[in-house]
């Protein structure tokens, strides 16, 4: 489970929690069922003109489930790992590899083809599909989390505003005015607590991980190819280097040597 997403929820959550008891803690005055239709309702109708529907269904539980679950592989373990996987192969053959625990699943396949004895452009076109499928599939849950958080305070404002006709339109009546300008506000608090807490940070948090597992299966690929290719596993870890940055590149070739 990623922590700093979990913690950075229940810290945000923990602010406002704390900023409403500090002012007494009614919590019901917090509370506007206009507001949540407008932002709500608002927001989720935006986002439905901007993507089709199946791209909302697959993204939003997409995001969740990676924003919150999807573990960081370093690439010092990956390659550290598909260097043994080159020495298996070096000392006892490709059919080694069948018997073999590999923790990643997306290097697990690529082993399994090397096992089974496909050829070299076959195993680049498929773990390269499945590489960009899987970038795809985590870009769109990133876009439709960004566009709810781009809809959101602007249909808060809107609530405000339609709160605001209903509190001019009963000038009349002072007892009204109060609760009216309270419902107003609410809905540009909730479009904002929405966007700058929940959906802005999902969609930034799904495009750190797209990136990371760009850089991760690219890795593997190389990888798979160069064991495909028989190279050597000194050979391997040597070009995979070039993934890490200059600081991680010493630190593992002098655990290396």
């Amino acid at each position: 489970m990623d922590l700093a997403t979990a913690l950075g929820l229940l810290s945000g959550l923990g602010v406002v929690v704390g900023l409403i008891m500090l002012d007494g803690g009614h919590f019901g005055a917090y509370a506007s069922e206009h507001a949540v239709v407008v932002v709500f309702g608002g927001a989720t109708a935006a986002t439905m003109i901007r993507f089709p529907f199946s791209v909302i269904l697959h993204g939003l539980p997409m995001g969740l489930r990676y924003a919150f679950m999807m573990r960081s592989v370093k690439p010092q373990t990956l390659i550290e790992e598909i260097t043994r996987i080159a020495e298996m192969v070096r000392r006892n053959g490709p059919i080694a590899l069948e018997n073999m625990e590999i923790s990643d699943p997306f290097l697990a396949q690529g082993a399994r083809y090397i096992a089974d004895g496909y050829d070299r452009e076959f195993i680049r076109d498929t773990m390269e599909r499945d590489r960009d499928n899987f970038l795809m599939h985590l870009d769109e849950g990133s876009k439709v989390y960004r566009a709810y958080g781009d809809c959101a305070p602007a249909w808060g404002m809107i609530g405000t505003i339609l709160g605001m006709v209903a509190m001019f339109a009963n000038m009349s009546d002072p007892s009204k005015l109060g609760p009216a300008m309270a419902t107003a506000l609410l809905a540009t608090l909730y479009g904002a607590v929405i966007a700058n807490l929940i959906t802005l940070p999902l969609a930034d948090k799904l495009h750190v991980k797209l990136e990371e597992e760009d850089v991760s299966r690219s890795l593997i690929i190389d990888g798979i190819l160069m064991i495909r290719d028989q190279k050597s596993p000194t050979l391997v870890r040597e070009m995979l280097v070039a993934y890490l940055p200059h600081t991680h590149r010493e630190a593992l070739m002098e655990e290396a040597a």
